[in-house]
Formats: structure tokens, sequence, C-alpha cells
């Protein structure tokens, strides 16, 4: 083979070049840490090393949202708690506003804070967030959830209304894992249970029917029973009072009717309030159980004080009424002129003796309802809390995976540039005195 003094040259600068090529890509790897520049480098686990980053950026952005779910939740939190506070300071009122002692004065004086109280009320409720978004009106962010008066409540003209929707807004915190990171107004303000839960009482005010005139009350009733309660095909009772004067003293008696079927339990007859034969006689603050002949509603009232002739109280399944009616209720009744009759009996004093009884059993499910809220979100931030230690560990693998499939043998890299140094410095003097070889050097 003849080889010229080109091929010579040529193939001492490729040798060169291809030691420097050598060198530079060990350089960048020891500058790097990486030991995959390229991903021909290494084909596989540059695509493995791919599928892990983006993992990583998953968990990143699960972290971001748990942040975000956080403030989110705290921020309802702060509202609910103010909101707790507002309903404890009402309570207090209205314990106070309890005091039949009280002039009308005074229980106008206590009104006027509960309306302000109320307006407090109502604020929170329209409370928004950072990004002005109304905390409570669930998918509906920037409509406003709450409107009403209490003189509109009062009235009944206009009564408080919710204009958000029942949605949750929520967050994703892991690769399987939604949390919702607030809750509908209607859930939290509007829909209350009220009365003990199953039923509530009342006295009779409705037209066609005489308001009562006594001063007898009645508490808010009490289910010993509530499989009865829910089993009966009938939840709407009257208790109506009757009296028989023609015995000193005169006694009282009363009949439990269903106003359903317009039948008495006690004798599955329509009534008949001169019959006290049929009629179970009544003893102030004895408990009147809820009981007739062929049905049994696991439940009793209790009513304390004398009945006027004709008086009568009603039972009725709870239903939804808002913490906002309950205070526009209240701030109404305290408002009304009671007359008080010359021996001091009033039966205004015995129904707003009841209508502040009412109102405390309201309260107290509005603040039921309000901690129950408040657990479930305490529920979601803990989730949240074991979710992001999970989210860190899962990060932790990664790393450690990444770690394994890109990072750089120091040893062995410094090892190889020293070798490949060497090999270079070598090919460089090998050129040198091969390139010297010529004839005309003997010339």
């Amino acid at each position: 083979m003849r080889i010229s003094t080109s091929m010579i040259f040529d193939a001492g600068v490729r040798s060169m070049n291809t030691q420097t090529a050598s060198l530079l890509q060990l350089q960048q790897q020891v500058a790097s840490g990486r030991r995959i520049l390229n991903p021909s480098d290494d084909p596989v686990n540059a695509a493995r090393a791919l599928e892990v980053t983006q993992s990583q950026s998953v968990i990143a952005q699960f972290s971001v949202n748990h942040n975000n779910a956080t403030s989110s939740l705290g921020l309802e939190e702060a509202q609910l708690t103010s909101v707790t506070d507002v309903l404890a300071r009402v309570r207090e009122l209205t314990v106070q506003a309890g005091n039949t002692t009280l002039a009308a004065s005074d229980r106008k004086a206590i009104a006027f804070e509960l309306r302000a109280r109320f307006d407090e009320l109502v604020g929170l409720a329209n409370a928004t967030d950072g990004g002005g978004q109304y905390i409570f009106s669930g998918f509906m962010g920037a409509t406003k959830p709450f409107g009403g008066s209490v003189d509109g409540i009062v009235s009944g003209t206009d009564p408080m209304q919710y204009f958000g929707d029942e949605g949750q807004r929520s967050l994703q915190i892991s690769p399987s894992r939604f949390i919702e990171v607030s809750d509908s107004g209607n859930d939290v303000f509007m829909r209350v249970r009220n009365g003990n839960n199953s039923f509530k009482t009342g006295y009779t005010s409705t037209a066609g029917k005489i308001d009562n005139q006594g001063i007898a009350m009645i508490d808010g009733g009490t289910v010993t029973d509530p499989s009865k309660w829910n089993a009966a095909a009938s939840k709407n009772y009257e208790i109506v009072f009757s009296k028989d004067n023609s015995v000193v003293p005169p006694k009282t008696y009363y009949d439990i009717v269903d106003t359903d079927s317009t039948l008495s339990i006690l004798t599955d007859a329509p009534p008949d309030p001169l019959d006290f034969s049929n009629q179970r006689e009544y003893i102030s603050g004895q408990p009147i159980l809820l009981k007739g002949l062929s049905i049994d509603l696991g439940s009793s009232v209790t009513v304390q004080n004398a009945p006027a002739e004709g008086d009568s109280f009603t039972i009725s399944p709870s239903s939804s009424q808002s913490m906002f009616e309950t205070v526009a209720n209240l701030i109404g009744a305290l408002e009304k002129t009671v007359e008080v009759a010359t021996d001091g009996t009033s039966s205004g004093i015995a129904r707003l003796s009841m209508d502040v009884g009412f109102a405390l059993n309201n309260l107290d499910q509005s603040t039921e309802n309000v901690l129950r809220v408040r657990a479930a979100i305490g529920s979601r931030m803990g989730e949240i809390d074991s979710t992001s230690g999970v989210n860190e560990d899962l990060d932790l693998q990664y790393q450690q995976t990444l770690s394994q499939l890109q990072d750089l043998d120091y040893a062995k890299t410094i090892s190889d540039l020293t070798r490949k140094q060497t090999d270079l410095q070598a090919a460089q003097q090998a050129f040198v005195r091969v390139s010297q070889l010529s004839l005309f050097n003997y010339l």
C-alpha cells in the first residue's frame, strides 16, 4: 500500500481531533456533573430520566396546590371562627333578652345590637378571598352570595336569599386526590335544621285560629326514640287545651290532634273539647307524651304555666332555617310592644319567652352546623399535611432515581480524563515525529 505524505497528515489530524473531542466530552461531564449530556449518550436512560423529571415537575405542582389549598381553607376557617364568635355573642344577648323583667326600652336596645350582629354575620357570609372571589358562593366566585335585610325577613317581603350554587371548588393535591377548598354558603348558613333537629314546636298565631291568651309556654321537645318518630306517617300535630269549669277548682285538659287527618291520636276519632274523659289532664311542668291509642311518636314536650281555654301549641317536622332568619325573627320579637296585665301576667310575655327559647335552640343548631363545617375543614387540612409528606417522599425518590440515571461517577471520569490527556499528548508527539520523516531531510 502506498502511503502519501498527505495521508499521514490527514490521519494525524483526524486522530488528534478524535482525542480532543473525547477529552472535551469528559470535561463537559465533569463541569456539569452529569453523565448524560445528550440523549445520544445513553438513549434508554435519557428517556427514563425525562419521564422521572416530568413526574418530579408534577409533584412540584402538587406542592404549589398544597400551599394554595391550605391558604384557602385557612381563610375559610378564619371566617367561620368569626361566625362562631358572632353567634356566641348573639346567644349571650338572647339569654339576656329572656329576662322578663326587662323594660321595652331594654329589649329594643338589645335588638339594636342584634341588628349590628346581623349585619356583621351577613358581611362574614359575603367575605372574599385575596383574589376577589366570594368564599361561600360555590363555583360562582364572582357572584355575591347573600342578600336580604332584617326588616325584609320579619315582614316576609325580602327574605334572605342565596345567589350562589352548591358547588365546592377543589384542587388536585396528589395523582388520585382532589380536595375541596371551599364550602357552599347554602350548606353553611342556610341549610340549618330548626327545632330539636327532629321537630319544632310553636304557638298558634295563624289566621282562622285564636291566638294563645294564656301564659303557658312550650319547650323545644325531646325525642327519646328517633326510630319511632321517623317511622310516623304524620308528623304534624296540635296540642289543644280545654277547661272543665264544672269542678272546683277548674281542671285543665289537653287533646293531641293529628292536623293531617284532623283526628285525635288519643281516641282515633274527631276531637271533642267537651268530652274530658277522652282527654288527658294537664299538669304544669309534666312531660306530655306524644302517644295515643295506635301511635307512639317516641317523643314528648313540656308545657308550663296556665293555658287559657282553646290555647294550642303546634308540633311540626324540623325544616331548614337560615341563621339569618333565626336572628331576624328574634329581633322582630324583641321590637314588638308587649302589653302586661295589671296582675303581672301577659300572654305577650309568654310568647316572647317562647320566641327566646326557640331562638336559643336554633342558635345552638346554627353553631353546631358551623362547627360541623369547621371540623370538615380541619379534616381536609390534615389530609393535605399527610399528602404533603407523601409527596415529599416521592420527590426524594425521584431525585435518587435521577441521580442514578444522570449523575457522574467522578472517580472514573477524572481517571478517564487523565488518560485521554495522555492519549492526546502521545498523538501530538507522534504526529510531530512522523511529520518530520521526509527525504528532503537527507538532501
